[in-house]
């Protein structure tokens, strides 16, 4: 109904906390994606200009439709898609005309690349002066891999995250996650609104750069610096706590959980509670010293102890001893989780090609109200007709770039 309606209005205005600023992604696969779905969460205008053969993340995934997979619908949620072949003067001069409206410009296309196009920092800063100019690259640019070719697996590998992983026999192995793109599309979307405060202030651009290597490598050592962290200490990096696997998952009688005592009262009153106060003494837990010495041994005595009782069972004593534990739950489980059920982090809808779809809401909160997604994930081209209209080109010249004349 009517006051339903205005009232749904009146939420998407209050979480549209970029209402207003448009930007111009020329970014693709996944790391610029996720950074300009985060910013049109907040809501703004992102244009999202594709080739004629699309974003090649349109394939990878699960798909009713050829280019509409899984990965592209929940990656490019709240963006209106473009198609401009920038192999031609029409699709580049095209740009050109659209760039002057724009607040922020996104690529994660090598910067040679791009200047070859015509659309590095100088010509989109002459075109537009103040834009906010961002380039996720693999590799700073003014190092000796500056112009190799990047993906989530080299930058995992290169910033030492893949050393953490595997075992003896088989050595490093990848997070089985797409990290390195998703850590540096969040740092790229934080950069990107960083520069935007100053451009509101000032009136000034900013040129961006976002590194994929440096940025994993410094997410990876946050508490991996270890020895390193002191100058001619010559001990090894890394969190020994971490890396010597002393926390582990629980085998319980019909399942498993994660189950967390932290502090040394966690542990006192854990081990009472099991009947096993002798392992308060013998490990000496009121110490945090030697609670830590310990832990892989304190784990261990949780394994033995795990398949007593049931999942439930456990979770209820952790909630009445105030300690951290979950159900370990499997990908397929998550919509059914408790709390995500309760707060509506899965929602569904109908997508106007690909018929009724569950997709993740925008997770930030702004004045207690979560966002919404406005616009369903394009269609390639979808909204080239309309953008272009809305900036002054006439109809035959919308006609003759979407034939590709």
């Amino acid at each position: 109904d009517l006051h339903w309606y205005l009232k749904m209005e009146a939420r998407s205005a209050e979480t549209a906390l970029l209402d207003g600023i448009r930007v111009i992604d020329l970014s693709a696969v996944v790391l610029g994606p996720i950074a300009t779905m985060y910013l049109g969460d907040f809501g703004a205008d992102v244009i999202k200009v594709e080739p004629p053969e699309g974003d090649m993340m349109r394939n990878n995934g699960v798909s009713r439709h050829s280019g509409m997979s899984s990965i592209y619908l929940e990656l490019n949620r709240n963006k209106l898609s473009v198609c401009l072949d920038l192999k031609t003067e029409a699709g580049r001069d095209a740009l050109r005309r659209l760039i002057p409206t724009a607040d922020v410009f996104v690529h994660n296309m090598r910067v040679p690349a791009m200047e070859r196009l015509g659309f590095g920092y100088e010509v989109v800063s002459s075109l537009k002066p103040g834009i906010v100019y961002c380039v996720a690259t693999g590799f700073a640019q003014n190092g000796p891999h500056a112009l190799r070719p990047a993906f989530d697996d080299i930058i995992q590998a290169g910033s030492g995250l893949t050393s953490l992983g595997g075992n003896a026999e088989d050595g490093p192995a990848y997070v089985p996650s797409l990290l390195a793109d998703k850590v540096t599309g969040m740092a790229t979307a934080q950069a990107i609104l960083a520069a935007m405060v100053r451009r509101l202030r000032t009136g000034e651009g900013t040129y961006l750069e976002v590194p994929m290597l440096e940025t994993m490598t410094a997410f990876t050592l946050a508490e991996h610096m270890g020895h390193m962290a002191f100058d001619g200490d010559d001990g090894p990096a890394g969190y020994a706590r971490l890396l010597s696997g002393g926390r582990r998952v629980v085998k319980t009688a019909d399942g498993h959980i994660s189950m967390l005592p932290y502090t040394p009262r966690h542990w006192c009153a854990f081990f009472e509670a099991v009947g096993r106060d002798d392992l308060n003494k013998h490990y000496r837990v009121e110490d945090r010293q030697s609670l830590n010495l310990n832990i892989g041994k304190l784990y261990t005595e949780v394994l033995k102890i795990g398949p007593s009782r049931t999942s439930a069972e456990w979770l209820t004593l952790c909630e009445d001893l105030d300690i951290p534990a979950t159900l370990v739950y499997h990908l397929d489980e998550l919509p059914r989780h408790p709390h995500l059920a309760a707060v509506n982090l899965f929602r569904t809808f109908e997508h106007p090609t690909e018929g009724t779809l569950r997709q993740l809401r925008p997770t930030t909160l702004v004045n207690g109200e979560a966002g919404r997604v406005r616009r369903h994930a394009p269609c390639l081209g979808e909204h080239t007709a309309e953008v272009l209209r809305e900036d002054g080109f006439t109809e035959d010249e919308i006609a003759k770039l979407v034939s590709g004349e």
